[in-house]
Formats: structure tokens, sequence, C-alpha cells
């Protein structure tokens, strides 16, 4: 029996074969027929639920694939089980890159097992880490050890491939897109980018708190560009490091999709004076961006030391159009929670790791999907 491939080819073509000699006015019927031959190619983003941590995986139409860190150790490989779902139904074999934001086990104390099971080219990080020699900050759950020994084993996996340490200004080499390093190791790009630079109107809303010497200021932050989509993931972004960025002028300009820094994190003012310094999401950043969609990637206790404020400024943000949650906040209430249609895990008791996934068109158009309840919102171009 002949390949079906070249039946359906052979069909096709002669049924195309009169439009040639046809008159012109059949034109934008061939136009159409080669359009629907090569469709338009998606970037497709995906946001797996790693409960209290971060793991964005990114595949460009070329199929080449970053993956922006890998959540925490455990519990029972339970992480690197939902990345390597996320990879397959990408139709993945490998991940090209993988960037560590910073060095903290909710984004990276995945990383030596998932290289054990999944392929891994290319590491990139922001360089050494700021919390050598420091205790881990948050024992919960199974994060246990040093911040060494975390560090020691991420040193051992990626030393199977290729390691390269980034800058800000930077390009990470993805076929397809344009993804640009805006922060690394505390410092920024170093000029505005084309069409940005305006005076952030929003940096007087708020003030300097305390310094942050942890990993989390250190973050590495990207801007994803597709056509005319624009993607930013700022890691764990700490709040004087987020005003040192967007303030007085706004260097990046508006983007379509921003995915919460810190994970929405407000610490509370009572706590440590450390962790007060450690918030997230001022408004500079937040609405200086103006992103038409957010997505809150947090586990369901992941605010418990905090307040609602970050969620609060990133719902009220101007133009916002949807704010998407990877998870039901317990702590926040009916108030400091979006509808339920646009959570994706409700519960983190029987969790089944429900992840949101994205996919955006180079015209700027593109949708989110809730995969708990198939709910598919389209977003159109600006």
């Amino acid at each position: 029996m002949p390949d079906r491939r070249r039946v359906v080819f052979l069909l096709l073509a002669w049924a195309l074969v009169p439009l040639y000699a046809a008159p012109a006015a059949f034109f934008p019927i061939l136009v159409l027929s080669g359009c629907l031959l090569n469709a338009a190619k998606t970037v497709e983003f995906h946001f797996i639920d790693v409960e209290e941590g971060s793991a964005t995986l990114i595949v460009a139409p070329s199929g080449e694939s970053l993956l922006v860190d890998t959540g925490a150790r455990g519990p029972n490989g339970r992480n690197v089980d939902r990345i390597i779902a996320a990879a397959r139904s990408a139709g993945l074999r490998q991940i090209d890159y993988l960037l560590i934001t910073h060095y903290q086990d909710d984004h990276y104390g995945a990383a030596p097992e998932l290289v054990e099971r999944l392929p891994v080219l290319h590491f990139l990080d922001h360089g050494p880490s700021v919390e050598a020699g420091r205790d881990t900050q948050w024992k919960e759950h199974w994060q246990i050890g040093t911040n060494d020994r975390l560090y020691a084993a991420y040193s051992t996996a990626r030393a199977k491939g290729k390691h390269t340490v980034v800058k800000p200004g930077d390009r990470i080499p993805i076929q397809g897109l344009d993804v640009l390093v805006l922060t690394a190791a505390g410092d920024k790009i170093p000029a505005a980018l084309a069409g940005a630079g305006s005076p952030n109107p929003f940096c007087g809303s708020a003030g300097l708190r305390t310094e942050d010497g942890t990993e989390d200021g250190q973050s590495v932050g990207i801007l994803v560009t597709f056509g005319k989509f624009r993607f930013v993931h700022l890691g764990d972004l700490t709040w004087n490091r987020s005003l040192g960025f967007f303030c007085p002028d706004n260097p990046v300009g508006t983007v379509d999709v921003y995915l919460s820094t810190h994970h929405g994190m407000s610490i509370a003012k009572e706590t440590s004076e450390v962790r007060w310094g450690r918030s997230c999401c001022p408004e500079a950043e937040v609405h200086g961006l103006r992103p038409r969609v957010a997505i809150l990637n947090c586990g369901e206790n992941y605010h418990r030391l905090g307040t609602p404020r970050a969620w609060q400024v990133i719902r009220n943000s101007p133009g916002l159009e949807d704010f998407w949650q990877m998870h039901y906040q317990a702590q926040g209430g009916k108030d400091n929670n979006v509808a339920e249609q646009f959570i994706a895990n409700l519960s983190a008791r029987d969790c089944a790791g429900h992840p949101i996934r994205l996919s955006a068109e180079p015209n700027g158009g593109f949708s989110v999907t809730n995969t708990r309840n198939g709910l598919t919102r389209r977003y159109r171009p600006r």
C-alpha cells in the first residue's frame, strides 16, 4: 500500500493543477492553499507545576528548547516527572538549554536528577553563588542540607554538558526566538531597548527597602520576543533590584505576558528585615511592563509568610486582561484569588500537577490554556 502522505500530496497537487492555468482571480485561493500547507508556527510555553518553585519550558518553532529552572528536589522525583511529561508532550527528547535563574533549591534543586533522566546539552547561569557557605534559608519539606551541597550537586551535573555564564545584554541562540538576558548577577542591561527608555511614572509609588544579599537578587531575567509577541521572566528579582532596573526610566517597555516575579511574594513587614527586603513586584515593575496577561507561578501555601500585596499589584495592573494562577492561594481567600476557572490546581492535596500552556504567534496574538478544565482564552494582537 502506498505511503499515505504521498497519496495525500499527489491528490492535493492534482486538485491544484487547474489553478495554475486559471485567471488571476483564483490567485488568492492558491495563496490560501499554500497557507494551509505551511501553517504559521508558534512558540509554546509550558508553565510546569513544581508546587513551591518554578519551571518553565519554552519550545521555539524550530523545535529547540529552553527550560528555565527545574523546581526543587523531590519528593520522589515528582518535579522531574512533570518536566519530562511536558517535554514529551512537546515532542522533545532532550533539553537544548537549561537556564538556572539563581541558586536556591526551589529553582535548581531538581537539576541533577533531571540530567540523569533527560539529556541537557547546554547549561546557563549567572556564575558563582553569593550564598556559598550559608545554610539553606528555607528548610521546608524535603529542602534539607546546605546551599554548598546543592551547588556542588548542580556543578557536577552541568559538567556533563556545555556551560556558559550569561551577562546582561547576552542573547541565548535559539533559532526562531530572540531571548535577551536583562539581568544577571545583580547587574542589568546597560541601555534601554529600542522603543523603550521613557520615564517610568510608577517609580514614585514606593521607596527602597532593606538590601538583599541572597541569591534571589542575583536572578537571571530574560525577555523572549517572537515577532510582535513579548514575554518576560525575571526569576526571583527582589524589591531594590527591581527598582534599580525599572527606575527612573523603563528600559524594557511593555510586554504581552508577565510571569510573576518571586512567585508574587510579599513578605510581611513584621518578619525579619532581610525577608522584607526580599519582597517583589513593585508597581514600577509590574505596572511599567503593562502586561496583558499575568501568570502566578506559586504553590498553594507559598504566601504563608507574607501578605497579598504583590497579588493585588499584579491584579490591578493597568491594561491587564486576565490573571492565571498555577495554584489556589490558601492564605488569599476569595478576595485574593482569581476565579476558579483561571486556576490550574485547586488544592495541593492529591494534586495532579496541571500545567498552564501558552501558544504565541509572530503577529502578537496568543492563547492560554488551563489544562485542568480545558479552558482556553484567545488574545488578539495589540
